[in-house]
């Protein structure tokens, strides 16, 4: 029990040395999805001073036409590393379950509950559970299932539970059933668009081999890394679709809103805390 209340004391101690400081995690299945769905919000994050943590729950070590096992997970995880780097971010982690078998288990659990309680998360950001990937769902599940066990003492009693629940909130995605994603905040990214090209250019295994193998464009790539950046690019610009320019008019105004070439959006998830308007505004503190 003393041990406890020291951890506890000491937690606050260290939210009180870092107040005005977000704490943000966000977590995917692969070691690229993070970068994919909110790389520029959290070069936005960083860029304020914001504390920001990527987790991949797979180590990806099957994602890839030729290579795989461990060989292919190390390479992933130092792509991660460098692309967490580039997005100026405090930390990108790759767990060592396997890719392509990942189950909403217990331990998988257990490990987020950990993951968020250390981090002493204001904002947690996961995947919609309704996608085409089997590793993508099962991550909205156990971080769903994570959600409010964070503030239960005796789940996980080796690390201190959070007092408050963080705001849990949705990547965007284009999937319609059973509900189609709701942005209820979207995120102007142009300013630092490139930014999210460059950490995306990281990931070479996957978006100069693995992605354009899958969809029979591999001959299509680039072989100059100039040239071929280029083409990662024109190939992750796919606009602003309707749902969302709603979103960024409402934040930004119409003026500015309707000129935002690059966004990201996300959507509340109800299991953690509901935020109203001005709670987004804290802690999207970029919408402005």
């Amino acid at each position: 029990m003393l041990r406890l209340c020291f951890a506890l004391l000491l937690g606050t101690a260290m939210l009180t040395a870092q107040e005005g400081k977000l704490r943000v995690i966000a977590f995917g299945a692969h070691p690229d999805d993070c970068d994919i769905r909110a790389g520029g919000t959290a070069a936005k994050f960083a860029a304020m001073g914001h504390l920001v943590k990527f987790v991949s729950l797979t180590n990806g070590d099957a994602g890839h036409q030729s290579q795989g096992g461990g060989a292919l997970a190390m390479r992933r995880r130092a792509e991660a590393a460098e692309a967490g780097r580039r997005l100026g971010i405090a930390e990108y982690i790759t767990l060592d379950n396997h890719d392509g078998e990942l189950m909403p288990t217990l331990e998988v659990r257990n490990q987020v509950i950990r993951l968020i309680r250390q981090w002493q998360a204001d904002l947690v950001l996961l995947p919609r559970p309704n996608d085409y990937h089997p590793d993508h769902r099962y991550t909205g599940i156990i971080v769903q299932d994570a959600a409010y066990m964070v503030v239960v003492p005796n789940i996980c009693p080796d690390t201190p539970p959070l007092r408050n629940n963080p705001v849990f909130m949705y990547f965007q995605d284009g999937f319609q059933k059973p509900a189609p994603f709701r942005p209820d905040i979207a995120v102007d990214i142009d300013d630092v668009w490139e930014k999210k090209i460059d950490a995306l250019d990281a990931h070479v295994s996957q978006v100069y081999e693995w992605l354009p193998w899958v969809d029979h464009a591999l001959d299509q790539v680039p072989k100059d890394p100039a040239e071929r950046k280029k083409w990662l690019a024109s190939q992750r610009d796919r606009g602003v679709n309707p749902e969302v320019r709603k979103a960024l008019i409402k934040w930004y105004g119409p003026e500015r809103g309707n000129k935002i070439r690059h966004a990201e959006a996300f959507e509340i998830c109800e299991f953690g805390r509901r935020p109203d308007e001005a709670t987004l505004r804290k802690l999207f503190p970029m919408v402005k």
